[in-house]
């Protein structure tokens, strides 16, 4: 080890480039260490380590990405993290280590709420769902306990931008603009329903749809909130 070097040395020797560039290399995951992606510049090598910079590599400002995180109940935000991205994902946009550490939290979930999770780093998103996001239609599915009152439906949904319907027996499906979600639980007592569970499912024209637990995707170009 006493021979290791910083890898962004190692980088910049390779490609005859700055020290800055060559750091800016590795954060965008351009670079290798014996085949693996490593993308700590302060990473040490050793002179029989095999470093390479992949052929397509560029220093050109990547376009900002828009995550759909779907999280679990009853955990702390889950922060993408390249392992969990969903294999189906569609998207077919690089997404470098680099971006995953500088995405905003927008329309956070109540503390009891899973599911549809949104992080960003695009500017024009993160201005329009902090300024519009409680007029954006959000669905949710309640799962409740307890005997609905008479035309309590009705009841639920008088006076706010909400419809309410039966999923299932226990499930009620939920969709309303104007109200924050952490109101739902209150919002069910009053018609003799006690929330059990909460998961918001879509939020404007963006669903979460098969999207598995704790994994996340891209948001892909036509889809909009």
């Amino acid at each position: 080890m006493d021979e290791a070097v910083r890898l962004s040395k190692r980088v910049a020797a390779l490609v005859a480039c700055s020290r800055s560039e060559a750091e800016r290399y590795i954060d965008a995951g351009w670079v290798r260490v014996d085949g693996q992606v490593v993308d700590t510049p302060q990473a040490r090598v050793t002179p029989g380590q095999q470093v390479t910079l992949d052929k397509e590599a560029s220093l050109l400002d990547l376009a900002p990405v828009t995550l759909l995180v779907h999280q679990p109940v009853g955990a702390a935000p889950v922060r993408p993290v390249q392992e969990a991205r969903w294999p189906a994902d569609a998207q077919g946009v690089r997404v470098l280590t680099s971006q995953l550490r500088h995405l905003q939290p927008l329309l956070p979930l109540p503390r009891a709420g899973s599911g549809l999770a949104i992080y960003s780093q695009d500017r024009r998103i993160v201005r329009k769902l902090m300024e519009e996001g409680l007029n954006i239609e959000q669905e949710w599915v309640a799962d409740v306990t307890g005997t609905l009152a008479e035309g309590g439906l009705s009841r639920l949904a008088q006076g706010l931008a909400m419809k309410a319907s039966w999923q299932s027996e226990q499930k009620l499906r939920l969709a309303f603009k104007g109200i924050d979600p952490a109101r739902l639980p209150a919002l069910c007592q009053g018609v003799g329903l006690a929330v059990t569970g909460l998961r918001r499912i879509r939020i404007g024209r963006v669903p979460m749809a098969g999207l598995p637990v704790g994994m996340w995707r891209g948001l892909q170009a036509h889809e909009r909130f």
